[in-house]
């Protein structure tokens, strides 16, 4: 776990070369939110209703406007 945690961490690092702190938080907690759902789903057989789906689609959808459309996000 520590090796991972050390790892996320350093790529995320890199990833604050080139983009600023706020995008780069939101885009890693919706992904962290999309994996350990979909990993809760498949290992625990846990189930995502409706609105958790929307809720997932919304994140995916607002990690999609920022990258495409936001200024703040420098590619």
């Amino acid at each position: 776990m520590v090796i991972g945690y050390a790892i996320a961490f350093y790529a995320l690092s890199l990833t604050l070369k080139t983009i600023p702190v706020g995008i780069s938080y939101a885009i890693w907690s919706g992904v962290g939110i999309i994996l350990v759902t979909g990993v809760a789903w498949a290992l625990y057989g846990q189930r995502i209703d409706l609105p958790g789906l929307a809720g997932i689609a919304l994140i995916i959808a607002g990690v999609a406007v920022i990258n495409l459309f936001s200024q703040s996000a420098r590619h």
